[in-house]
């Protein structure tokens, strides 16, 4: 969950997500409507669909213990090399480095070079602690997190400012992705208790199957009922709800208010749904 997602979202779901799924083996028995249903608002659903592939692998393949190593845990789906190292560094102390965007950060500026690919990786094991891999692991993201930031490098207080080559002069050669602007309406269709709603294609791209609003192409000059603000990867969005029918030909259906948190519901449909205090 904490991956490509902030601290603060991610509490309140963690704790409901082991609520429901308290074992690795209900967790693999469950639906994936329901395994993406509670990771509903988190967003970058394939992070949920992998994690209920891995459970199931897990169960199968297992016997319902967490593979130990960093080369096991990479035959899992959804697990890369970063994630494998720093499970089995912290989880199981196994002596091997990590390398995310703060700890690259921190490498480059320690050695003074943009450091990349296998180097990165190479110049991570030379520095890490075998004695205790996971509490250095930890540490260096912690220090590219708090200390070693990207635009302004709080040297004055790092503990390590001795060791470093460029006290965070060095030019980073990254660019951030420019934010693309667009505006999207939706039809909020409700009647008798229930709401209409569409399912997006297993086929597409982004969020397949979840559940969102339908969404027109034009509102016919009618006033949007909601606006408010959402982003998706690099680009933002303004998005205008109008209450309405929805279009004709929608393949969607009818749900009750009272079951619609249940469904797994896209982010930007849930928090119309919250703006709403439908849920």
């Amino acid at each position: 969950m904490l991956q490509q997602t902030r601290v603060a979202a991610v509490v309140d779901h963690y704790q409901r997500f082991l609520g429901r799924f308290l074992t690795i083996e209900k967790l693999a028995a469950a639906r994936e409507s329901s395994v993406l249903a509670a990771w509903s608002g988190l967003g970058y659903y394939r992070r949920a669909r992998m994690l209920h592939a891995a459970a199931k692998t897990i169960v199968k393949e297992h016997a319902g213990k967490f593979p130990a190593s960093a080369e096991a845990l990479r035959a899992l789906p959804g697990i890369g090399r970063y994630t494998a190292a720093a499970v089995a560094s912290i989880a199981f102390d196994e002596a091997t480095a990590v390398v995310d965007g703060n700890v690259e950060r921190v490498l480059r500026r320690v050695q003074g070079t943009n450091l990349d690919g296998e180097d990165l990786w190479r110049a991570a094991g030379d520095l890490l602690d075998r004695r205790r891999p996971g509490d250095f692991n930890q540490a260096m993201m912690e220090l590219g997190a708090t200390l070693c930031l990207p635009r302004q490098p709080q040297c004055l207080l790092c503990p390590v400012s001795n060791l470093c080559a460029t006290r965070g002069e060095l030019q980073q050669t990254e660019k951030t992705p420019r934010q693309k602007k667009r505006e999207i309406r939706y039809a909020f269709d409700s009647r008798d208790g229930v709401i209409f709603l569409v399912k997006r294609p297993k086929n597409a791209t982004l969020m397949p199957g979840m559940w969102e609003f339908p969404e027109i192409a034009d509102a016919n000059g009618t006033a949007a009922w909601l606006t408010l603000r959402h982003s998706i990867t690099v680009t933002d969005y303004v998005v205008r709800v109008t209450r309405g029918p929805a279009p004709n030909g929608a393949d969607g259906r009818w749900v009750r208010k009272s079951r619609v948190a249940t469904l797994p519901l896209t982010g930007l449909a849930r928090k119309i749904l919250r703006v709403a205090r439908i849920i």
